[in-house]
């Protein structure tokens, strides 16, 4: 039976409707692999291939091969740092140059090996590079709002076989970031409490077979009001509004569960296309998100989305921006629950 849930979390409604699953054209598998590596820009010794590198976890020389993970400038940018932040008026119209950063974090030297391949502390060499970034992007005051994202798959919108992951900060806060800002602030005023806290909370204390694993301070769950099949975030049960915030058994445990929600997710997938995105707390303050910063460190925890891109969108999704799930989040998380780590 179709149901509409309300997604307290981003303020929108999602159609939970099972009926969809029967469509003929819904699984998309995922696309053979192209096996030649040997012009991979990613790749050990093609780094001559890329702009050299912003920063790299290594103990050699920059710009060789002996990395284990290594940040570099995306070479078709999105935006760029060097740009003057200054905006233009022509009659009712508004433009700024486009500055900000659009960095790529190769995330490992293994041209085929994802998240779900790589060992606990390979992936928390990955969130130490992303630490890393976000502290050195937070000195450039320009900078306000961070977007960390993974494509994965050609299903999910990647060119580039070789897992990586994009960083691109803007001078601007994105209007959905804005929105939630002011409703997470109005909900904090009326309950004491964040929205991601109370939802937190919820998943752990009425355990509705949503929640699929908890390590440390992290749990990892369904939301009640999927987007997606088998979509799963991750949210740390104490208030951590962004990445660099967190402490050597944070990286740790966060790492842990990652690894966790990967696993399961591949047992019951198999290999499968996907989005990834951190939700952050604003890099710096300016005029649009000055009024919430002072009650971030009360009210805000950062999330991490795992979204597998099983299924196509339709015109309903873009005409609405209001997804179907054919999928409800507590048979994807019973799915995932019946899988056993090995």
């Amino acid at each position: 039976m179709s149901e509409i849930r309300f997604d307290l979390l981003r303020n929108q409604y999602i159609l939970i409707a099972p009926e969809r699953l029967h469509r003929p054209d819904f699984y998309q598998c995922k696309n053979k692999p192209d096996t030649n590596n040997t012009t991979c820009p990613f790749c050990y010794g093609n780094e001559y291939l890329t702009p050299p590198e912003i920063f790299a976890l290594r103990d050699n020389e920059a710009n060789t091969a002996g990395w284990q993970t290594r940040v570099v400038p995306n070479l078709f940018k999105a935006v760029q740092i060097e740009l003057e932040d200054r905006s233009r008026r022509k009659g009712l119209f508004e433009s700024i140059p486009g500055v900000g950063a659009h960095e790529v974090l190769i995330d490992s030297p293994e041209h085929k090996n994802d998240l779900d391949d790589l060992e606990e502390y390979k992936i928390e060499n990955w969130l130490k590079s992303i630490i890393r970034r976000i502290v050195d992007l937070r000195n450039d005051m320009r900078l306000v709002h961070l977007s960390v994202f993974k494509n994965h798959g050609s299903n999910s919108g990647a060119t580039q076989e070789h897992p990586h992951t994009q960083l691109l900060a803007l001078p601007i806060m994105p209007k959905n970031e804005l929105d939630f800002l002011k409703q997470n602030l109005e909900y904090y005023r009326k309950h004491g409490r964040g929205k991601l806290q109370d939802i937190v909370e919820n998943e752990r204390f009425f355990k509705d077979n949503r929640v699929i694993g908890e390590i440390g301070d992290f749990v990892a769950f369904c939301p009640f009001a999927s987007s997606f099949p088998f979509e799963v975030m991750i949210a740390p049960t104490k208030n951590i509004g962004n990445l660099d915030e967190c402490d050597h058994d944070d990286v740790k445990n966060l790492s842990l569960i990652i690894k966790h929600v990967f696993f399961k997710l591949k047992k019951q997938l198999g290999e499968f296309d996907y989005n990834l995105y951190f939700k952050l707390s604003p890099l710096n303050s300016n005029f649009q998100n000055e009024e919430y910063l002072p009650y971030i460190h009360k009210s805000f925890r950062f999330s991490l989305s795992i979204i597998p891109r099983i299924y196509k969108l339709g015109g309903f999704e873009l005409s609405t921006n209001m997804a179907i799930n054919p999928m409800s989040p507590e048979e994807c998380a019973n799915l995932l629950n019946s899988e056993e780590i090995v």
